[in-house]
């Protein structure tokens, strides 16, 4: 933090993560466009973070698309583009581990019908590392593999996907190392990532294989990390195998815990039997992002496209645009019955190898520019002035407005209109699925019986666990005025799990927030961005959409009167069941 006269310049502090994207429309691979993407890494060192050790950051990577021509000249005995894979590994240093593993991975492979036909050790140059990137630096290898049996390029990337997770599970249950000497960067057909516990200016050091000319990539996606919630480690710093993130999903308990629900019912022609082969999808280790991201290469490889994908995770403020074109509302409508959003302050940005597409959360609360320039290059980043470009070669520049999404494309060689993309993605009638199947708990609410009139309610209260300052503080404003309950003072009371007093239901509960970089919501300033909507009724298979997938029951509000609770405990059609 910059200090003047003695006191900090609040205005003068950068964080909040740095991310980057250069895309060549014209789809052709240069080693122009991985040194720009390294000058736009640099000119975001200061959205990263340091602590104590100035040569010590929170993470710093690349992700560009596979360079075959360098690979190639390496490795001769390589195949053509889109006969193999490369996985970019974290081993532990240890050469007996190492070879362990080596071993290890290669029997995964056989049953899994595919090939290791080759280990290159990655050249790396740890002289400028600080202290604790040095006592945590991994071996980085990577490792091409190819199938037995003659595959199309969708079926390998299905299969090096299965494999990826087979390999992930078969070292956990070795016990060769713990899991934090042995990660997977990357394992895939058309791209590869770079990354590490670096700043932002060592990364071209650490990895000479990015100064080589031979490294071509028509797409670079990179990133300057600030860990507001976790410490930096090798495996933290992003991007993922997708998707790079600035913010928080601040929804992630619920998303996780409803992903789990999930995955009894997940089936696809594409996985067939081996979709049980990736269980568990996502685990309570991981980050918020990588949680994500997993969740994002699920439905990728399922066959969604990257906008359908990003879309359902990462939804519009839909709910109250009477604006809205009536087609998108009902996809959006639609998916709300499948999947949960993933919310929070954020910026996504992901690539499938040939597409970027950029989401900013239905609140706006990360920043996002992108121009085009004349030689048809989009820039995008957190920031404007990331690479200097002259104005005359600009053709346009503009920024993601809250919930917007952005897409290059470079198999089109062009920037698709947000409009045209959900014409693609409103293929099916989904309002009729909803008419159809949809019931809202409004249209089955019968007038209730007459509730029992209360006689002693200090009795009631007490025997409830309510307080004389809980009663003076929190409800009588809240039934006198309307306003919420703030009522705020030092507590020293044990928490309510330890007392020996009865306390309420929800003081067994405690609320999670971001401490550093989510900004508080007023509900009803905006009551745009803000619903209390949900559904309840039986999740069916994530990874299809069909007019049963919306036979739900919909509610205005999780809190119920008695009547409504009586309407759904008698609803026959759905078999409810009273726990």
């Amino acid at each position: 933090m910059k200090i003047e006269s003695g006191l900090p310049v609040i205005g003068a502090t950068r964080g909040a993560c740095g991310v980057g994207a250069l895309i060549d429309l014209s789809g052709t691979k240069t080693h122009h466009l991985v040194e720009a993407g390294l000058r736009i890494l640099c000119n975001l060192d200061h959205r990263g973070a340091r602590g104590a050790e100035e040569k010590t950051g929170d993470g710093a990577g690349m992700l560009l698309q596979k360079p075959h021509a360098f690979f190639h000249s390496e490795i001769p005995t390589l195949g053509d583009f889109d006969s193999y894979g490369v996985g970019q590994l974290f081993l532990p240093k240890d050469q007996w581990k190492q070879i362990a593993l080596k071993k290890l991975i290669t029997t995964v492979c056989r049953t899994a019908t595919c090939r290791l036909i080759h280990w290159r050790e990655v050249p790396t140059d740890n002289s400028d590392l600080g202290r604790t990137a040095l006592l945590s630096e991994p071996a980085i290898r990577q490792m091409f593999i190819e199938p037995i049996d003659p595959l199309t390029p969708e079926q390998l990337d299905t299969r090096l996907y299965v494999l990826r997770r087979l390999i992930e599970k078969a070292v956990k249950e070795s016990r060769i190392c713990g899991p934090e000497l042995f990660y997977i960067c990357s394992l895939d057909r058309r791209k590869i990532v770079y990354k590490g516990l670096l700043t932002c200016k060592q990364l071209q050091i650490y990895y000479p294989d990015l100064s080589d000319r031979r490294i071509k990539s028509s797409i670079v996606l990179v990133y300057s990390r600030f860990g507001t919630n976790t410490l930096g480690a090798w495996e933290l710093a992003h991007p993922y195998r997708t998707v790079v993130h600035n913010g928080e999903i601040n929804t992630l308990r619920g998303n996780l815990n409803r992903m789990r629900t999930r995955e009894a019912a997940l089936a696809s022609e594409r996985f067939g039997d081996d979709i049980e082969k990736l269980k568990p999808i996502t685990a309570d280790s991981q980050s918020d992002t990588a949680v994500f991201d997993n969740v994002l290469e699920l439905l990728l490889e399922s066959g969604r496209g990257l906008p359908h994908a990003l879309r359902m995770l990462i939804p519009e403020a839909w709910n109250k645009d009477k604006e809205m074109d009536s087609r998108r509302r009902a996809f959006y409508d639609y998916f709300s019955t499948i999947i949960e959003p993933w919310d929070g302050p954020a910026l996504m940005a992901a690539t499938d190898g040939y597409r970027v597409a950029a989401i900013l959360d239905r609140n706006g609360l990360r920043p996002c520019r992108y121009c085009l320039t004349r030689s048809n290059m989009v820039i995008m980043a957190s920031e404007t002035g990331v690479l200097d470009t002259p104005a005359n070669e600009i053709v346009f520049q503009s920024r993601l407005k809250p919930g917007e999404m952005f897409l290059a494309d470079t198999l089109e060689k062009r920037i698709v209109p947000e409009k045209e993309i959900f014409e693609e993605l409103t293929t099916h009638d989904f309002s009729a699925w909803l008419t159809e199947n949809r019931v809202r708990l409004k249209d089955i609410v019968k007038p209730g019986p007459e509730i029992e009139e209360i006689g002693d309610v200090v009795s009631y209260q007490r025997a409830s666990g309510y307080t004389l300052e809980s009663l003076r503080c929190l409800v009588q404003p809240m039934a006198e005025e309307g306003k919420d309950p703030i009522g705020s003072m030092g507590n020293d009371a044990p928490l309510a799990v330890l007392s020996t007093r009865h306390k309420p239901l929800f003081q067994y509960f405690l609320q999670l927030f971001a401490q550093v970089s989510n900004p508080p919501l007023d509900y009803l300033r905006e009551d745009l961005v803000t619903s209390l909507e949900s559904h309840v009724g039986r999740q069916r298979n994530l990874l299809e959409e069909t007019p049963e997938h919306c036979r739900q029951l919909f509610l205005n509000s999780p809190i119920l009167t008695f009547g409504e609770f009586e309407a759904i405990k008698h609803f026959s059609r759905f078999r409810p069941s009273i726990i």
